[in-house]
């Protein structure tokens, strides 16, 4: 038999792969080893791999998204008339063999000449800004709460039972104790005084968990970490301030959105994670153009936060549907059919803080009561368990904020009796098919 070739149509002619390095980056122009040249990852050295791209009259750029090294390079790409796509790394995978950084990125040049590419999501530069933000006010919040456990471990250590009599050891009561005991105080008497109001034990009781046995050395690492969560505590007001800066900045360049108002939401509960002087309510409101997204139950301000700072106001527009968002979330089935036949539906591994923040409010809606939400996720929760719910009511809320987002559409969801006449329904239809296939046997009529 004569050899038959397999020609791929070539859709991006001038196109060029990067390999993403920690000190350098390799980049093809074309196929051969002499179109393939290593550079640098100072500001001089970019510069110089831009000017030879534009030199070789290269169009479009594409490059794996590697740890943190392709920002730098990718901002300077952007910033000229080269379009640059930014992948994922598992999209990019060579076949088995010797594995090299010049054959990665001719692999890479390859894979976008013949347009098998696409890019990765990313949000606008005043998006990026406040994520950056939003990001690091979250590893203050984690380092605020190792601190704690940390310091709820040493005074253990040291016979101080404050666990056991407080709900929150950094709370009013908490706070208070730990820092005269920091400050020299040992009668468990006294420190028991530093009860606030609102704690439901005793003083009694309080000064009987506060037997300390005095060793030094526990107390040197409590007073350690006590000053570091106050000092992370600090940070997060500090982070709250610039956070509230760039808001107001985004939201007073247009007058209609400044004009925007709404009622405030009493019924939200406040922890201490809360941002500060920030009214989450209303700047959300603004921010999405009059959409209101507390509406939705379930929804915190970390939730809205999080929304705000991964998305921008105008990610959603980059989805063109809700099937396309919940599965950029990892939150829709990925269903593997061979033979006709549905071998695996399990969701895909991996999660941004998207997803991890629509889990945990799909998680609230699962403690709350007779709601259009939570009972579709005791529906779920009653035959597949607690975890399938938790994807489920994400993946709903995702479709959700998509429709509100995207179409401009405010959260409607029916109430307690349009749901039971939709579930009578159901059952009417239901039965009917059954009454349908039952004559169908006996002969009465021919089932079509």
């Amino acid at each position: 038999m004569a050899k038959r070739k397999l020609k791929m149509e070539i859709i991006n002619p001038n196109a060029a792969g990067i390999d993403i390095g920690s000190r350098s980056h390799f980049v093809a122009i074309n196929q051969d080893l002499s179109d393939v040249r290593e550079f640098g990852v100072y500001a001089e050295d970019m510069k110089e791999l831009l000017k030879w791209l534009l030199e070789n009259d290269v169009k479009t750029v594409a490059m794996e998204s590697t740890g943190s090294y392709w920002q730098n390079l990718f901002t300077e790409l952007q910033n000229s008339a080269i379009e640059v796509i930014l992948t994922n790394g598992k999209f990019t995978k060579n076949i088995q063999g010797k594995k090299t950084d010049v054959l990665d990125c001719m692999w890479i040049q390859k894979l976008h000449t013949l347009g098998l590419l696409r890019g990765s999501f990313l949000p606008d530069l005043q998006t990026e800004h406040l994520r950056t933000l939003v990001r690091h006010r979250g590893n203050l919040i984690d380092t605020t709460s190792k601190a704690s456990k940390r310091m709820a471990k040493n005074m253990r250590l040291m016979n101080l039972r404050l666990d056991v009599v407080v709900k929150d050891i950094v709370g009013l009561t908490g706070l208070r104790i730990i820092n005269a005991i920091c400050n020299g105080q040992t009668s468990s008497e006294e420190l028991a005084k530093l009860r606030h109001g609102n704690c439901k034990k005793s003083e009694e009781e309080i000064a009987k968990a506060l037997q300390s046995n005095n060793r030094q050395d526990y107390l040197f690492v409590l007073k350690q970490e006590l000053q570091k969560y106050q000092d992370a505590q600090r940070l997060i007001l500090e982070c709250d301030m610039e956070i509230k800066k760039l808001l107001d900045e985004f939201i007073n360049q247009d007058d209609v959105k400044k004009s925007l108002c709404i009622d405030k939401k009493v019924h939200k509960r406040i922890n201490k994670n809360t941002p500060k002087n920030l009214d989450l309510n209303l700047i959300s409101y603004q921010y999405f153009d009059g959409i209101d997204l507390y509406a939705i139950e379930g929804f915190s301000h970390g939730t809205v936060l999080t929304l705000m700072s991964e998305l921008g106001e105008n990610g959603i527009l980059k989805f063109q549907n809700a099937q396309h968002f919940t599965s950029w979330l990892r939150l829709a089935p990925n269903n593997k059919v061979s033979g006709g036949r549905i071998l695996s539906s399990r969701t895909p591994k991996g999660s941004n803080r998207l997803k991890i923040a629509l889990r945990q409010a799909a998680n609230s809606i699962g403690n709350l009561k007779d709601t259009h939400l939570s009972n579709f996720f005791n529906r779920i929760a009653y035959r597949k368990g607690r975890s399938v719910a938790v994807s489920a009511t994400a993946r709903k809320v995702a479709t959700i904020l998509w429709n509100m987002l995207y179409k401009k559409q405010q959260y409607n969801p029916p109430t307690i009796y349009e749901y039971l006449d939709q579930k009578r329904k159901r059952k009417v239809i239901e039965l009917q098919k059954q009454i349908a296939n039952l004559d169908a046997r006996m002969g009465k009529i021919k089932l079509v």
